[in-house]
């Protein structure tokens, strides 16, 4: 696994090596000891999901706050996602700043999204497989939510609005200046 920085110093993207020969590939997506030192801490991740969407499938922006707060490890199995994380971190420098990363099942690249931050996707292909890794358990009390489509926050999802694909409870997020975030100073992993 190859990491590097992105805007945000807490959010990196993971590149693995794709090995391939006569029988088909092979990659190793994700290595404990090499994730841990390339982050700077360690994360124990307790959760695998799967999520397959059609095209327009806008899932998000999600988190849950603490003390249930979830860092993901995001990669896609099959198709192709604009991935977008946003600092949702009142106080921080780069707070209601956001990152757009294409993941694809071509680019072998993964997305690392610590807590403090929101999270969401769309789907650009026809099909995708999101696969992603939390380390800690969904807790409904816990969840939080901001609007896709916040002027403030001037996502660029690349499809436009009138072909997104929602759940009625995505649809009803709050803009960010109304949703509870996290605090800069809070440490989110004691």
């Amino acid at each position: 696994m190859l990491a590097t920085p992105t805007l945000f110093k807490e959010v990196f993207l993971f590149k693995s090596i794709n090995h391939k020969d006569k029988r088909g590939s092979f990659s190793e997506q994700y290595r404990r000891i090499d994730f841990n030192k390339a982050i700077g801490y360690k994360i124990d991740f307790c959760q695998n999901n799967l999520a397959h969407s059609k095209k327009g499938v806008l899932r998000g922006l999600h988190y849950q706050l603490y003390p249930n707060a979830q860092s993901k490890l995001v990669n896609v199995i099959q198709g192709t996602i604009l991935d977008v994380v946003v600092d949702i971190r009142k106080g921080s420098p780069t707070f209601g700043k956001h990152l757009t990363q294409e993941l694809s099942d071509q680019n072998n690249l993964q997305l690392f999204i610590p807590r403090g931050f929101a999270h969401g996707y769309i789907t650009l292909s026809e099909k995708s497989i999101v696969h992603y890794k939390v380390d800690n358990f969904y807790h409904p009390q816990s969840e939080g939510s901001i609007a896709p489509n916040d002027p403030e926050l001037g996502i660029d999802w690349i499809l436009p609005e009138t072909k997104w694909i929602q759940s009625d409870k995505d649809q009803k997020h709050p803009q960010l200046k109304d949703a509870l975030v996290f605090d800069y100073k809070q440490n989110l992993y004691a």
